[in-house]
C-alpha cells in the first residue's frame, strides 16, 4: 500500500474531517477526498461513513487505523531514538577485525568501553575476511592494511611489526639464538606464510624457514601461536603490541622483525556522525595513546 495515502488516510481518521486533515497536511480538501477514494479502490473496501457532523470509521476503517496508529508510534519512537542518538551513545555497534588483534588487543581492552558506554551493545566480528563496510556488513574495521573499498572515511592508528618472542623459562633450557642459524635448535611457531595475512608476516616466515629451521608448529591464528609461545613449546612469530599486556615474553633477536604493518580504522562515510562510532573511534585512540606510553615507559625504565 502507498505510504502517502496511508499518512493520509490516518490523518483524516484522526481528525474526522477531510478539511481539518487537509489543513494538518497543507492540502487541499479535494486532494485529500481524491487520495481516501483511491485508497478504498486499491482495497476493495469503504473506510469511512459519511455523516453531516463529519467521517466515521467504518469496521474496516477501524483495522486500518490500528494498524497506521501502530505504524506512526514506531516511526515516532525510531524518530526520537535517531534524536537521543546525536547525544547520547547506545545501541549495537558492529565491529569487524582480524582474529589477532580482535582476540590479543581489542577485547581485553573492551571494559572500559562498556563502563562508560553500559547502553552500547558491541557484536564482534572476528575473521581474516575483509567485510564490505559500505554494504553494511559491519559498522566500523580495524584492518592491517588501508581499505581499498571507496566511500570510507580511514584513519591510520599505528604500525605494528611482526618479531620473535619465547618465554624465559623455554630460552632458559634450550638457549637464547644470537643468529638466523641458531634457530636450528629450536621449534618454530606461527602462522602457514601461505595462510590468510599480512605479507609482512608471511615474508618474515618465510626469511627464517629459509635458514632450515627443523621443527615447526603452524596456527592459523596468533591467539594460538601465544598459546603455544606461552606453554614453551618454541619461539613463536608474533606482533609487537603483545609486548604490553604480557611482559613475561622475552624478544628473540632484537634486530629481527618484520616490515611495518599499518593498522586502520574504517567506517562508511554515512556513519560520519554516529555518536557511536565517534565513541568507539575515540576510545581506540585513547587506547593505542596509553599502549605507545607504556612502550616508552617500558624502554626507558
Amino acid at each position: 500500500m502507498d505510504w502517502d495515502k496511508l499518512r493520509i488516510f490516518h490523518a483524516v481518521a484522526d481528525a474526522g474531517s477531510l478539511t481539518h486533515a487537509g489543513d494538518t497536511l497543507h492540502l487541499s480538501q479535494s486532494a485529500v477526498s481524491r487520495q481516501i477514494r483511491a485508497l478504498e479502490e486499491s482495497l476493495n473496501t469503504t473506510l469511512f461513513h459519511r455523516h453531516a457532523r463529519g467521517l466515521i470509521l467504518t469496521e474496516q476503517g477501524e483495522l486500518l487505523f490500528d494498524a497506521t496508529s501502530a505504524m506512526i508510534k514506531r516511526l515516532d519512537a525510531a524518530a526520537a531514538r535517531i534524536r537521543d542518538s546525536e547525544e547520547e551513545v547506545f545501541g549495537e555497534l558492529r565491529v569487524t577485525t582480524t582474529i589477532g588483534f580482535g582476540t590479543l588487543w581489542l577485547a581485553p581492552r573492551l571494559p572500559k568501553l562498556y563502563e562508560k558506554y553500559p547502553d552500547l551493545n558491541i557484536d564482534l566480528m572476528l575473521e581474516e575476511k575483509v567485510l564490505d563496510l559500505p554494504m553494511r556488513e559491519a559498522d566500523v574495521a580495524i584492518r592491517m592494511k588501508e581499505p581499498s573499498q571507496a566511500d570510507l572515511i580511514r584513519k591510520r592508528l599505528m604500525n605494528v611489526h611482526m618479531c620473535l618472542y619465547a618465554t624465559p623459562e623455554y630460552l632458559d633450557e634450550y638457549g637464547r639464538p644470537e643468529s638466523f642459524d641458531d634457530l636450528n635448535a629450536h621449534r618454530l611457531i606461527c602462522q602457514n606464510p601461505t595462510s590468510a595475512q599480512v605479507g609482512a608476516g608471511a615474508s618474515l616466515v618465510q626469511q627464517i624457514m629459509s635458514h632450515d629451521v627443523p621443527s615447526v608448529l603452524y596456527v592459523n591464528n596468533y591467539y594460538g601461536v601465544l598459546q603455544a609461545v606461552r606453554h614453551n613449546l618454541g619461539i613463536g612469530v608474533l606482533p609487537d603490541y603483545l609486548t604490553q599486556d604480557f611482559p613475561n615474553l622475552e624478544r628473540v633477536l632484537p634486530d629481527v622483525e618484520s616490515g611495518d604493518i599499518p593498522v586502520f580504522l574504517a567506517y562508511p562515510e554515512e556513519l560520519r556522525q554516529s555518536k557511536r562510532i565517534a565513541a568507539f573511534r575515540d576510545f581506540v585512540q585513547e587506547e593505542i595513546i596509553s599502549h605507545r606510553k607504556q612502550l616508552r615507559d617500558q624502554e626507558n625504565s
